[in-house]
């Protein structure tokens, strides 16, 4: 018990020195290639603790590597930028002045309700509340907000990439009747539609694909 305990203090000491050295980014946002290299120095880490057959100086050496191949990448990030895209990616701009990129949600594996949950988390409770809105290469939402921000209360999706979500149209009291009134109105059909919200005052934010959206107004029952 007392061999497991020194070894897994050593280990410890050793985390803790490679993780400080490692720099601020590892305790908070990381990088693709960052949180793989945590997910190995964890995994390398617990062999030696584990087993006390495995010598120790094994578990030390491999976290040792895997610093000195973090450290190599870093500074390859610092000398030849086009490293940090290929190691990390870039930037992506999802919505813009014309409202969702598809193409860029897509690239990014995302639909429209998976970018509205990072919008909300943001605090950011309808797609025009921001002018731009992009996923950082940490997987991070940042926005340039709207200062004319038309939200009053909690928009819900109707429409998700050309397909309705009837869960929605229950909860807002909307039929499928009216919806499909709705479209015609706009002369679109459902397919075409890459987003539709309304919120509790009907306020709708509509966009085709391959066209910029547009605020409209709907009549709904009821009010949340």
């Amino acid at each position: 018990m007392a061999l497991i305990f020194i070894r897994t203090a050593i280990i410890f000491l050793t985390l803790l020195i490679v993780m400080r050295l490692m720099g601020k980014s590892q305790v908070g946002e990381m990088q693709p290639f960052e949180f793989v290299i945590s997910l190995l120095i964890a995994e390398l880490a617990c062999i030696p603790m584990a087993d006390s057959s495995i010598p120790l100086l094994y578990g030390v050496v491999a976290i040792i590597a895997i610093f000195i191949l973090h450290q190599i990448v870093w500074l390859l990030d610092l000398w030849f930028k086009p490293m940090k895209t290929v190691v990390c990616g870039k930037p992506s701009v999802v919505i813009n002045k014309d409202g969702i990129d598809e193409y860029q949600l897509k690239q990014n594996n995302l639909d429209v309700s998976d970018l509205i949950e990072s919008m909300r988390v943001a605090g950011y409770f309808s797609l025009d509340d921001v002018f731009y809105g992009l996923y950082e290469s940490n997987g991070s939402f940042s926005a340039l907000e709207n200062p004319d921000r038309g939200s009053s209360s909690l928009s819900y999706l109707l429409i998700d990439g050309g397909t309705a979500d009837k869960k929605n149209l229950a909860t807002c009291g909307i039929e499928k009747s009216k919806l499909d009134e709705f479209l015609k109105k706009q002369n679109a059909e459902l397919k075409q539609v890459l987003a539709m919200t309304v919120n509790g005052d009907g306020r709708v934010y509509f966009q085709k694909r391959g066209e910029k959206y547009k605020i409209l107004q709907m009549e709904i029952n009821g009010k949340w």
